[in-house]
């Protein structure tokens, strides 16, 4: 199972991708999270402590590692002739509520010279993890999708774009669909968060209707969110919260072979 999880900055993106990643790994499947976001906070949901959380530097800034997968010893000249297997195995950090996290980052290309050994590890490792291994993935991610070449988004089970009622953040949703329809993202759907009514679900509803997109569910606004976000909680804190379900149910619409709750299976550890 390979989710993508997108939408605009604040509509609750990581809540859902944590709560996916959760679910998935408290249902005994073996799951690597990543965050792909520029300001990276899916480890704090999934249970890092700040300190902990501080400490990791993403693979996208990791100037070692690119130069290790890609260096020629020439100033300017690089190789995509490297493996990325390892990479998994060395960065991927065992979070508190089981699952593996391991934070990509982005490239940013403004004043940072050239990003092209950067951008070509993170298209790679993006391969690797959602075509080359077994492991369910869960993927946080910005607006763009331009690190998912062509090849790698087609091996996507689902692209989840979250949004709420807003019209800003429906007008970004709408455009994240499409480009991850024109990238070859076979499913691709909206979901609906902090819904607080009938009236904001059919605002949503009417909204993917014009788009041409399904909805995979509505999660409603829910208090226990606010207070697991101010006490710096992690997701198993939402166990049995309205939210938490919602995403559940969402996770059954995805793969109704998926169960709720499953006996865990006895492998859940990282292999290459």
């Amino acid at each position: 199972m390979k989710i993508a999880v997108a939408g605009k900055g604040g509509a609750g993106k990581t809540l859902v991708a944590g709560g996916l990643a959760f679910l998935l790994a408290r249902a005994g499947y073996t799951t690597i999270a990543i965050d792909a976001d520029s300001a990276p906070n899916l480890g704090s949901l999934l249970g890092l402590s700040s300190r902990d959380a501080d400490t990791i530097v993403p693979v996208s800034k990791n100037e070692a590692l690119i130069t290790a997968k890609t260096g020629t010893g020439y100033p300017g000249v690089y190789t995509l002739n490297f493996h990325v297997d390892d990479v998994v195995l060395k960065y991927a950090i065992t979070t508190p509520v089981g699952v593996h996290l391991l934070v990509m980052g982005t490239v940013v290309s403004m004043g940072a010279g050239c990003t092209c050994p950067a951008n070509s590890v993170i298209r790679a490792l993006l391969h690797h993890l959602i075509i080359d291994r077994n492991e369910a993935v869960v993927l946080d991610m910005e607006a763009g999708v331009e690190h998912i070449g062509r090849g790698t988004a087609e091996s996507v089970d689902m692209m989840l774009v979250v949004s709420d009622a807003n019209r800003q953040s429906l007008t970004i949703a709408g455009t994240i669909a499409r480009m991850a329809q024109d990238a070859g993202i076979p499913r691709v759907a909206l979901v609906g968060n902090r819904i607080v009514d009938a009236g904001q679900e059919r605002v949503i509803v009417d909204f993917a209707r014009a788009h041409d997109l399904a909805v995979m569910g509505m999660i409603p606004f829910d208090p226990a969110v606010a207070r697991a976000g101010i006490a710096g909680d992690a997701i198993s804190a939402l166990e049995g919260s309205v939210a938490l379900c919602a995403i559940g149910n969402i996770l059954s619409r995805i793969d109704p072979g998926i169960p709720k709750r499953p006996e865990a299976r006895a492998e859940t550890e990282i292999h290459s």
